[in-house]
Formats: C-alpha cells, sequence, structure tokens
C-alpha cells in the first residue's frame, strides 16, 4: 500500500496581489514563482522553497460556504504561542475571526487555534495540538472547526 500525504492546495481567489499580500502577511509564505499576464494570473506560495499553497485569479465572488466542496483549510503550527503570534497578526490587518480569538477545538481539548477567513471569505484555520486546554470552546456538543 502507499502512502499518502498532502502536497500543495490550490485556491481559486478574485484578487491575485490582494491574496498575495494576505497569505504572505499571515503565513510568512514567500513567492516562489507567478504569473501576472492577462487571464494566466496565478502565484505559488511556500516555506523554505517548499510549495504549500497556490492562487489562481480565476473566480468572482465570495467563497460559498452553502455548496459542496471545501470545508475549510487548515494548517498547523508547533505551539500556542504560535497560534497567539498569527491572531495577532489577524487583528492587525482586520480579518474577520469566526469566535474571538484563541479557541479549543472541543470541550475538554487541548488542541485548538484562531478560525477566520482570507480576503476572498475562504474558511482558515491556524492550530496548534496542545496548550488550549484553558481556552473556551465555543460550540457545545460540536467541533470547534466545523464553523457552525
Amino acid at each position: 500500500m502507499t502512502t499518502f500525504q498532502t502536497g500543495h492546495v490550490g485556491l481559486n481567489v478574485t484578487d491575485l496581489d490582494r491574496s498575495i499580500a494576505f497569505y504572505r502577511k499571515v503565513f510568512d509564505f514567500e513567492t516562489l514563482g507567478e504569473s501576472r499576464e492577462g487571464d494566466r494570473r496565478f502565484a505559488f506560495l511556500g516555506l523554505d522553497g517548499k510549495l504549500v499553497l497556490t492562487l489562481w485569479q480565476q473566480s468572482t465572488g465570495e467563497f460559498a460556504t452553502e455548496l459542496p466542496g471545501l470545508h475549510h483549510l487548515s494548517f498547523q503550527v508547533p505551539d500556542i504561542d504560535a497560534v497567539r503570534r498569527a491572531e495577532t497578526v489577524l487583528r492587525e490587518i482586520g480579518a474577520p475571526l469566526a469566535y474571538d480569538g484563541v479557541v479549543a477545538h472541543g470541550e475538554g481539548a487541548s488542541s485548538g487555534g484562531v478560525f477566520f477567513t482570507d480576503p476572498d471569505g475562504i474558511r482558515l484555520e491556524i492550530y496548534a495540538p496542545a496548550g488550549a486546554e484553558n481556552a473556551p470552546a465555543p460550540t457545545q456538543a460540536a467541533p470547534t472547526c466545523g464553523f457552525f
């Protein structure tokens, strides 16, 4: 049996420049490659030369949570301090938060994070596997990452 791991994630965006700025600011991604030629506008973003996210300016409107497809995109960081640093950046740039700051993944969970949307309304999560024991769990009887 072959083992699998996620390679990179590709997202459709409405404004490539705005999305590049957002993802570079929040995630500290570097631009690995890009095209701004006519209708072929895209960017490859990553860390330490490794591709993590591709952005494709191929859509209009806003992310439709009521349609089948991507529910949310989650990024794991090493510790809760990294989550709190991300929360600070998100507040500085005025990104919409789903909950008020860092929250636990559920009642009694030690994992937790910050839940927010990008400029196109795509739901995102930055979380740590431990350290959120004392953070609130905003959704009773359901996972916080459900964005209920």
